[in-house]
């Protein structure tokens, strides 16, 4: 939980799953997180994440809550986590969504400060609304499914057009990746297939390490794949790994800022790398000399 947050955010994690075969769909891993674990990642900037759903291990910290009944549908589901919300901003999330990021929550808040309407979604590439990638403001919120409740008796089983036609509502365009969700084996084997490409490999790798030991530093990676680099060539291959490693020990033993403890134990690190190297060069043209009888 963050003090002093401008936004809560609510994760739905409850659903049958039947195009999973009744799966346990926020459990399932991809990039070896679990789909929950990596909508959560996201809101790591929120005064307090809810998520409804059964309740079960997960990398951050999350207060729970239930619909009424359990698997009465995503009306039901926000109603019983917006009454855990404090914050006036609310972001809601399905927890199926294994390439949500940062950038997707800053456009939603932004979308939603700039606009003064009651809500900001994404609409996805083919102009269709999706009111689960989406930030609200939390009074309207309540309203709307105070008087959805009323009107209907509850709202259980009811679609989530009921609330997204009665609120005022800015759209944001989603990015290629924002609102792709997983509802199917084959959905989850193109998402697992996506993360293993060149270009996405390392940072998926590096943000499933930090969630793991509970890590929120920013890492600058292409400072430390030159270090290693630079320890591999100058000194010898399994320097790379050691070196970075102890790196990150010095950063942890200095405190402050990690980023620039970081920057600072690679500086030396690579400046350390490329006296040892160069006494080598150096070696290696004096023997040439002497063998030559200079």
């Amino acid at each position: 939980m963050t003090a002093d947050a401008e936004y809560d955010a609510i994760v739905l994690a409850g659903g049958a799953a039947r195009r999973l075969g009744g799966a346990d769909k926020p459990g399932v891993s991809v990039g070896g997180r679990a789909l929950l674990d990596r909508v959560l990642t996201v809101c790591r900037g929120a005064g307090r994440t809810v998520v409804v759903g059964g309740r079960r291990a997960t990398a951050r910290p999350v207060l729970w809550a239930r619909e009424a009944p359990p698997g009465g549908g995503p009306l039901a589901a926000l109603d019983a986590g917006v009454r855990l919300v404090e914050a006036e901003t609310v972001l809601v999330f399905s927890a199926d969504l294994p390439f949500l990021g940062d950038a997707t929550v800053r456009r939603l808040l932004a979308a939603l400060d700039t606009s003064g309407r009651e809500g900001a979604l994404l609409t996805d590439q083919d102009g269709r609304d999706q009111p689960l990638v989406a930030a609200y403001r939390t009074e309207p919120l309540r309203r709307e499914l105070a008087l959805i409740a009323t009107e209907y008796g509850g709202l259980a089983g009811l679609p989530l057009r009921l609330l997204t036609q009665e609120l005022e509502l800015e759209r944001a365009a989603a990015g290629p990746l924002d609102s792709i969700d997983c509802d199917t084996w084959d959905d989850i084997a193109a998402a697992r297939a996506r993360i293993r490409e060149h270009g996405n490999v390392l940072d998926e790798w590096i943000n499933a390490v930090k969630d793991e030991l509970g890590i929120e530093l920013d890492v600058d990676t292409g400072l430390l794949l030159d270090l290693a680099r630079d320890a591999a060539h100058g000194v010898a291959r399994p320097a790379a790994p050691l070196t970075t490693f102890l790196v990150g020990y010095a950063a942890a033993r200095a405190g402050g800022d990690g980023v620039q403890a970081v920057a600072e134990a690679a500086r030396k690190a690579a400046a350390l790398a490329d006296r040892w190297a160069a006494e080598a060069d150096g070696a290696t043209d004096g023997a040439g000399k002497d063998e030559a009888g200079t």
